[in-house]
């Protein structure tokens, strides 16, 4: 007997025992599965964070780690980013959502205002260039007279004093009316949104510096470090969430003028999983439909389709938890161990009840049915299985722990497919009395397409040598992107701030970072780092100590001596009742009035029209008034306060730093950081290469964002590339001791290099790249290539001829669509990941039935038949 009869036998041996014994198998298998299913479900979590794929051990990675240790306070974070109507009410916004989530050390271990608090807000205007400093001194002298009104009475009556005196002031020509313009045309809008009932926004700022607000003014940060629950699926979930529930209860909110947006690695992830859940539940109801009715186009009965559906949900089940059960949890390659187990998984099903069906044209007897199909393509499914199991086993030396996870799992779902083909399946046909023959159990329509490989072999094979050159010269072209937020939904929240702050070179995401062993290196470092053209700005440490300070502390100290008075006055004045109000308002339209009366028309076209508001309101409710004194004084005592502040600037030492800024940059052993931002924008590739290469020439030691994606593509790229040869190494050995001769083993991998290469053609074709999720489509390829291409060898060996038109042709076929839209749906998700990996497996298995229906007949026709029984 030889090696290929006993495999044979082995496998009819075992189908014999599951039909004998049905009822055993079933039940035994069904329990196995829900407890499976019930510890998947428990215990199912998918770790997002590419970083956690790379071995501690690689360099870069190492760096990293020293990196984080030496600052305790990096780590994965939640990046609060408000943007509001006015600088007053960023301020308020930040300061309070800030003192709130400090109040949940359970969840936060870290919450800090970038680039704000008492040291900005007293030292900020040093950091401006001398110039700017005297003008903005000489604007804030200029507003005293705006000012002091509304310093000694913070309401509305003192709102309309301040206005009542620049516009008398203005029309008996005591003051230049052009300077009120500005105050009154502000006024009026808010004043006539108050009237409308629509939301005003009040800012004093830009009327009493005479600038107009940056951009920077407007936006806040909060930078937080979560406390993770690793325990959940989702681990920081509850501290995004906690977030948005305090900012919810302050009404941080557009309708009160503030837009809360968070980002960050944490919120990335959960948005992530999200994102991931939701596009694939819908998508997930939709490929099981298309799915079923194709497997019911295969084998024609419902019982045989609910029996391969049954095996396949047991199969995926049981995987999941052995994947479990050794990994603890997925990773973003690991998992695609799911469509990869339901591909090979419908393919052995689909061999095995399409070539029962044969059996039954002319064997009702069911078990008897069952015999003849495992005796039919028993050797196939067994050499199949085994090929992919052992090639999926190759990748488990690989670096890359994405890669080596799903070898191992993608392994071990392969050997529980084919057990389960050949005992569960078998066993469900039984106790389902399955049957559903038919006249003619292949393809009779590709007869036609026998006759015609038989006659133009040398063309066929020609072509495929054409097309094959072809796809060599553009594989060059094959465009490979392994940064993970490429494959995140744009459009979630945390996606979209992150671009969003990407877009503004101060918040460059792409910033790399150093040690040096102490300051002095420190500033070294960055000089040499400047000096280059790829660098666009270095921090460090002593880029907290201002130049020129002497000079710019003089300019706004006697600024400050001449606002004292104004800006600290040491009369306050009484709450004003209603009464106060109104009349405050119509001494100060009374003013506007004879103002706008002078003939040259310098009061402006906004004089009369604020009057009027202006009446309107004194005739008004009193409600109304109080919404105008919110509106105009809600962010009142915010503005003087961050004057009061800004004019009183203390020399700054690198000694005098606040503690809480020192700890971000100077470690506890001393240790400096050196930070360097690329004049490149995030999309240039090829100028964040040269930044990096810069930037590692003087610190060899730098970490970051570029240089994490940067070397997790070239591991990725090296680990899928050693995977590859050592499964191409490994199945091409077991092929050769099953099938004792190399042409055979070289017509069965001749259609998958040919697959694997007009897969790469076709991708540069269409412009679809490789990313991090699609890459699963290369081991599918290899898989399902190995199997289909076996699948036909084995025939040819046994001497059967006209394979097109075969049933085993009519299984491949069906089970390539099965697994076609199963998975092709996924190109339909709107996340990229998602989508991107649902096109690259339709052009992957697409490739591979063409090399398998089209190549390999004609390869087989040009060896000539083998002699049976070899």
């Amino acid at each position: 007997m030889t090696g290929q009869d006993a495999v044979t036998r082995l496998v009819a041996g075992v189908v014999a025992r599951a039909c004998r014994h049905a009822s055993a198998v079933v039940a035994i298998v069904l329990l196995l599965s829900v407890a499976a299913t019930a510890y998947g479900f428990a215990h199912f979590s998918v770790h997002t964070e590419v970083a956690a794929l790379i071995p501690a051990e690689t360099p870069w990675r190492r760096d990293a780690a020293a990196f984080e240790r030496a600052f305790a306070e990096e780590g994965d974070d939640i990046t609060v980013v408000i943007d509001a109507r006015t600088p007053e009410l960023a301020e308020a916004a930040a300061a309070r959502l800030a003192a709130a989530l400090r109040t949940r050390q359970d969840l936060f271990r870290s919450v800090k205002r970038s680039g704000a608090g008492p040291f900005f807000a007293h030292e900020g205007l040093l950091f401006l260039p001398a110039a700017e400093v005297s003008q903005t001194a000489e604007a804030l002298i200029a507003a005293q007279p705006l000012v002091a009104p509304l310093a000694a009475d913070p309401s509305l009556r003192g709102v309309m004093t301040s206005l009542t005196t620049g516009a008398s002031a203005a029309a008996a020509g005591q003051a230049d009316p052009h300077r009120l313009a500005g105050p009154v045309a502000a006024i009026a809008a808010a004043a006539a949104a108050v009237e409308q009932g629509r939301p005003a926004f009040f800012s004093w700022r830009p009327l009493i510096t005479g600038q107009a607000p940056d951009p920077s003014d407007v936006r806040q940060f909060i930078e937080i470090l979560p406390n993770l629950d690793e325990s959940r699926a989702s681990p920081g979930e509850e501290s995004v969430q906690a977030v948005r529930s305090f900012a919810d209860a302050l009404r941080l909110d557009p309708a009160h003028g503030v837009q809360v947006r968070i980002t960050g690695t944490v919120p990335m992830e959960v948005d992530e999983l999200a994102a991931l859940k939701e596009a694939t539940g819908p998508l997930a109801a939709i490929s099981l439909v298309l799915m079923l009715g194709v497997l019911y186009l295969a084998v024609r009965s419902t019982r045989i389709v609910g029996a391969i559906l049954a095996t396949v949900l047991a199969g995926l089940a049981i995987t999941a938890a052995a994947g479990l059960a050794l990994e603890h949890r997925f990773n973003l390659i690991s998992v695609a161990f799911m469509p990869l187990f339901v591909g090979l998984g419908i393919d052995f099903a689909i061999q095995f009840c399409v070539r029962y069906r044969a059996e039954l044209i002319g064997e009702p007897d069911v078990e008897r049915a069952l015999d003849g199909a495992a005796a039919g393509v028993g050797r196939g499914l067994a050499l199949a299985s085994a090929a992919t199991a052992i090639g999926f086993f190759a990748f488990l030396p690989t670096p890359y722990k994405g890669v080596s996870e799903l070898g191992l799992i993608a392994g071990l779902g392969m050997i529980v497919a084919v057990v389960l083909a050949v005992t569960f399946l078998p066993a469900m046909l039984v106790l389902l009395k399955a049957q559903s023959a038919a006249a003619e159990a292949g393809l009779p329509a590709l007869r036609r397409a026998d006759a015609f490989v038989a006659r133009r072999w040398r063309w066929i094979l020609g072509l495929g040598a054409g097309l094959a050159v072809v796809a060599l010269v553009l594989a060059p072209l094959l465009r490979f992107n392994f940064d993970p937020l490429r494959l995140r939904d744009p459009h979630s929240e945390s996606v979209a701030t992150f671009l969003d702050l990407a877009r503004d070179p101060d918040t460059n995401p792409n910033a790399l970072d150093g040690l040096s062993p102490d300051l002095p290196g420190a500033q070294r470092l960055a000089a040499r780092l400047s000096a280059h053209p790829q660098v666009r700005q270095v921090i460090t440490l002593a880029s907290f100590v201002p130049a020129d300070q002497q000079a710019k502390i003089a300019t706004l100290q006697d600024a400050a001596t001449l606002l004292d008075p104004t800006l600290n006055p040491f009369d306050s004045a009484a709450p004003p009742t209603d009464a106060d109000q109104v009349a405050s308002l119509r001494g100060a339209a009374q003013a506007l009035r004879a103002l706008g009366a002078k003939p040259d028309g310098s009061a402006g076209g906004d004089t009369a029209r604020l009057a009027g508001l202006l009446e309107r309101a004194a005739a008004g409710p009193p409600a109304l008034r109080a919404r105008l004194q919110d509106t105009l004084v809600a962010g009142l005592p915010v503005a003087l306060e961050q004057v009061r502040a800004a004019l009183s600037p203390e020399p700054v030492t690198l000694a005098s730093l606040p503690q809480e800024i020192r700890e971000d940059w100077v470690a506890r052993d001393g240790r400096a950081r050196v930070q360097a931002y690329p004049a490149a924008s995030p999309g240039d590739t090829a100028g964040l290469s040269r930044f990096v290469a810069t930037v590692r020439e003087v610190m060899p030691h730098a970490v970051g964002t570029p240089i994490a994606t940067l070397e997790t593509r070239r591991l990725i790229l090296g680990a899928f590339a050693e995977a590859g040869a050592l499964a191409l190494a490994a199945i091409t050995a077991l092929l050769y001791l099953a099938l004792r001769n190399v042409r055979d083993v070289l017509l069965t991998l001749a259609p998958m290099l040919l697959s694997a290469l007009l897969t790469v053609g076709l991708c540069v074709v269409l412009g679809q790249d490789i990313n991090l999720e699609n890459l699963i489509a290369l081991p599918l390829l290899l898989a399902v290539g190995v199997s289909f291409n076996i699948y036909f060898v084995v025939a040819h060996r046994e001497g059967r001829h006209a394979l097109l038109a075969s049933s085993l042709t009519r299984a491949i076929l069906y089970s390539a669509v099965a697994t076609g839209v199963a998975f092709g749906a996924l190109s339909l998700s709107g996340h990229p990941g998602t989508a991107s990996m649902g096109r690259l497996l339709l052009i992957a298995l697409g490739c591979t039935l063409v090399a398998t229906l089209v190549f390999q007949p004609a390869l087989l026709r040009a060896v000539g038949r083998a002699p049976a029984g070899r």
